[in-house]
């Protein structure tokens, strides 16, 4: 190396740190410094129309621990994680390996049509599906009584026993498109060869599909299930504009719960909201460390065998 390039035998890269600061100072202003914001003001008891709020310690975490609508807010994450996860996982993958078919007819025009709902926002989903499931109305009513389904009129999120499944179902099809792409690519990666293999050996579709593709497909499965069950705990927009959190908070989840006592209460509670923040971000810290070690040991425990 020439004595132009490098300085006492290291070659310079100080200078790419300069390009790098605009992204690191906007990750420390929006990233970094709300989540330690947030933690601050977990130990206070501020309203947030106060210039600083009263040190509070650890009261709002042991208010939060006997309160009976923030374990109800955690039961309808969870109910609502078990719900969709599973149905958009699977469904997913069913689209995924169908609109990967070579002998499918308009394969980019069904791709098409179910990554339109992604691309909309929620506001706009929420507000048309009130629309489509309104009792009096609306054509999903309409429909179910005319085959018979249905008597009367049934507000399927309106009503405490339907309201979370209909609201799952909703955000299931608004972003199934995203996980059917995740899916096309994770199967555009398995060589051809093998399959072609697997042909010349007389397998049919069902043996080819779980002595390859579905072996193959695992690590990218975990890698999808993460970001599945990541994108399960987000949620409020669509919440929000579905059901508010009703009826009778069946459908209020963490982040409507922190929302509504950070800025939907007549008096705000900036310290109590940030506490149960806290501790829904301790929560998905866990899940995330939790999935992304039993991918691991599942894939270690294939590669001794």
């Amino acid at each position: 190396m020439s004595s132009k390039n490098s300085v006492n035998g290291k070659t310079p890269y100080g200078w790419i740190y300069l390009f790098l600061l605009p992204t690191l100072v906007l990750y420390g202003v929006y990233s970094l410094w709300p989540v330690l914001a947030t933690l601050y003001y977990s130990f206070l008891d501020w309203n947030g129309f106060q210039v600083s709020g009263v040190w509070n310690g650890l009261g709002n975490y042991a208010e939060l621990l006997s309160d009976s609508l923030f374990w109800n807010s955690l039961k309808a994450t969870v109910w609502f994680i078990l719900i969709v996860v599973p149905l958009r996982f699977f469904i997913s993958l069913f689209f995924g390996i169908l609109l990967n078919w070579s002998r499918l007819r308009y394969r980019s025009v069904f791709r098409t049509l179910l990554f339109i709902p992604v691309v909309t926002t929620s506001a706009i989903v929420g507000t048309i599906m009130n629309m489509i499931f309104d009792p009096m109305k609306g054509p999903f009513n309409l429909l179910l009584s005319q085959f018979g389904l249905i008597q009367g009129q049934t507000h399927f999120l309106g009503s405490a026993e339907t309201a979370l499944v209909t609201a799952g179902c909703i955000w299931v099809w608004k972003w199934l498109g995203t996980s059917i792409i995740y899916w096309i690519a994770s199967l555009q990666s398995i060589p051809n060869e093998l399959y072609e293999a697997a042909h010349i050996d007389g397998a049919g579709a069902w043996t080819i599909f779980k002595s390859i593709t579905a072996p193959l497909l695992v690590p990218f499965g975990i890698i999808i299930f993460v970001l599945t069950l990541s994108d399960a705990m987000r949620v409020f927009d669509l919440m929000l504009t579905l059901t508010g959190g009703g009826p009778f908070f069946r459908t209020e989840v963490i982040e409507l719960f922190i929302y509504r006592w950070a800025f939907g209460a007549s008096v705000p509670r900036l310290g109590y909201a940030s506490a149960a923040a806290t501790i829904f971000g301790l929560v998905f810290m866990i899940l995330t460390i939790a999935q992304l070690t039993i991918g691991r040991r599942s894939q270690l425990g294939r590669g001794e065998e």
